[in-house]
């Protein structure tokens, strides 16, 4: 039977000419190389070499070998090399952006999926607001993210929208909640916002100034903070209203405001999510997992959007 030390054997000789200077290549003692010849030769029943002098030369049948012979230790090399990625892929870092309340939609199941997958690997979620992970991805810091976007459209980016959340006005004022908000009444409303920091590009203000666009004013923000948690406990002490996510809403009101409720805006708006990389990106193995596992949870949580 053919083994690939029988051939490593056969390629060295055949490329050195001389069975000594063969097992010096290899780092084998010349016995072995000729044994592995010899036994190379039994198993195909034919005549490899010729012995001239001190060195060896090819027979036909050696010819004809060879590049089957170079073929199948290329294959084996391949094939340790695809062992090495995975055992790497196993045991490295897994980087991957998020957009900035990825927290209360996947970020703490998200990394127990890909630890019960591999419990070896090392896992960094990414971003504060979709605005600099998209700066990161741009600039190859990043594979891939899930990211808030306004739109489905980025330069130089593959945009894949897999989900969608409703944005909703909440208040601890009954009477605010008594109907969906309009765009003339969400102008004059007293708002508190979160994503101070990101105000001019923030997924959902964006949304909101479009939805504005028609009234010729924008958001009026009585006060600016930079977490969603510290906009929620303003609105349940009734110091200002806030459109959030309708997720967030249904995870944070019962414990940061629960003397507060939500309604929904008219027309209805919403935030798109979406997988971003791009545009000439080959995507890694560790970035794959992360988008499939990604993708998951956020449709599990809010309403899927498949591609058409």
């Amino acid at each position: 039977m053919l083994s690939v030390h029988q051939l490593t054997c056969f390629l060295a000789t055949y490329e050195q000419g001389s069975l000594t200077a063969a097992a010096e290549q290899l780092g084998y003692a010349q016995p072995s190389v000729s044994e592995q010849i010899r036994a190379l030769e039994k198993s195909l029943g034919v005549q490899l070499f010729r012995r001239v002098g001190r060195g060896v030369i090819p027979t036909t049948v050696a010819d004809t070998l060879r590049p089957y012979a170079e073929r199948v230790l290329a294959a084996v090399d391949e094939t340790q090399r695809a062992a090495q990625s995975v055992k790497a892929f196993e045991t490295g870092t897994i980087r991957f952006g998020m957009f900035g309340i990825a927290r209360l939609y996947a970020g703490a199941g998200l990394i127990a999926d890909v630890l019960a997958r591999y419990p070896g690997v090392r896992v960094e979620l990414i971003g504060q607001n979709s605005t600099e992970v998209h700066e990161d991805l741009r600039r190859g810091r990043l594979e891939a993210a899930m990211l808030a976007v306004a739109n489905a459209d980025s330069s130089g980016m593959t945009v894949t929208p897999v989900a969608r959340e409703e944005l909703v006005y909440i208040s601890a004022d009954p009477a605010h909640l008594a109907t969906p908000v309009t765009a003339h009444r969400l102008s004059l409303a007293s708002l508190v916002m979160p994503e101070t920091s990101y105000r001019a590009v923030d997924s959902t203000r964006t949304t909101l100034r479009q939805m504005l666009h028609e009234t010729g004013r924008n958001p009026q923000t009585r006060i600016e903070v930079e977490d969603i948690e510290t906009a929620v406990e303003l609105v349940g002490m009734g110091l200002a209203d806030s459109v959030v996510p309708k997720g967030a809403a249904e995870q944070l009101l019962p414990r940061l405001a629960p003397n507060a409720g939500w309604v929904s805006l008219r027309p209805r708006q919403f935030d798109t999510f979406a997988i971003v990389h791009r545009a000439d990106a080959v995507l890694s193995p560790a970035a794959q997992l992360m988008i499939e596992l990604a993708t998951q949870r956020i449709r599990a949580i809010a309403e899927p959007v498949h591609p058409r």
